[in-house]
């Protein structure tokens, strides 16, 4: 019972797309008249949602989770960049270096102590590491593991070149009317809409492969069944 108590409160994915993606487009498509909002004061409450949801984040789970801290600034720059009026050309080069640099600090990370493929897929919240480590030992393959772990990270590099050229492209495609107008938002609150399914399910699908890929390795070079070794919910 305790432990139950302790457990951290699962992340609602319903109320995640809500804050962060169906409100602010509602906002900004709807709502952008001088009639209803404005165009600026649409923005600045579009934008509320997801990074009040962001801090909300933090509040609640006492940690800073630096992939969810980026996403505030990413929502702030752009908040910064259409209140300012400024070419929506810098949205763009925004949308894609984000994502980009994820995938450039995977590659330079292989060359560290610290690879980030262990962040994001070999870690202790999904995997009995220790008991990986051990049956690698005892059937040693670590070398191999390590091999393993460099390809995994080029797939995660590659869904973040992709979602870099997707961003690009999707902006650059939508945002066509100047900073400051009601065309404007709701070209801006149509790129939130379609970003989860332009850009987040074909990377999302790639880094499934990548996990399914490390997957099978482990499998194969620890002679042990997933289900003895993955963390059990």
């Amino acid at each position: 019972m305790t432990q139950a108590a302790n457990e951290p409160k699962r992340e609602s994915l319903l109320l995640n797309l809500a804050l962060n993606i169906v409100i602010p487009t509602v906002i900004l498509t709807k709502l952008s008249g001088e009639e209803h909002l404005g165009t600026q004061w649409a923005i600045v409450v579009a934008l509320a949602f997801p990074i009040i949801y962001g801090l909300n984040d933090f509040r609640s789970t006492g940690k800073v989770n630096f992939f969810s801290a980026l996403g505030v600034i990413s929502i702030m720059l752009t908040g910064g960049i259409s209140l300012l009026e400024l070419d929506p050309k810098y949205i763009a080069i925004k949308e894609a270096g984000i994502p980009a640099l994820f995938g450039i600090a995977m590659l330079v990370s292989l060359k560290t102590r610290y690879p980030l493929v262990k962040t994001f897929l070999y870690n202790d919240k999904i995997l009995q590491v220790d008991k990986v480590a051990a049956a690698l030992k005892r059937t040693n393959h670590e070398s191999e593991f390590e091999g393993a772990l460099v390809n995994a990270s080029y797939l995660i590099t590659l869904s973040f070149f992709l979602s870099s050229v997707l961003n690009y492209a999707l902006a650059k495609y939508l945002l066509v009317s100047p900073p400051g107008t009601e065309a404007f938002n709701a070209e801006l609150g149509k790129m939130t809409a379609l970003s989860f399914p332009v850009i987040a399910v074909p990377a999302t699908l790639i880094m499934m492969g990548a996990l399914f890929y490390l997957f099978s390795r482990i499998k194969k070079l620890t002679e042990l069944d997933l289900e003895d070794i993955l963390i059990q919910q």
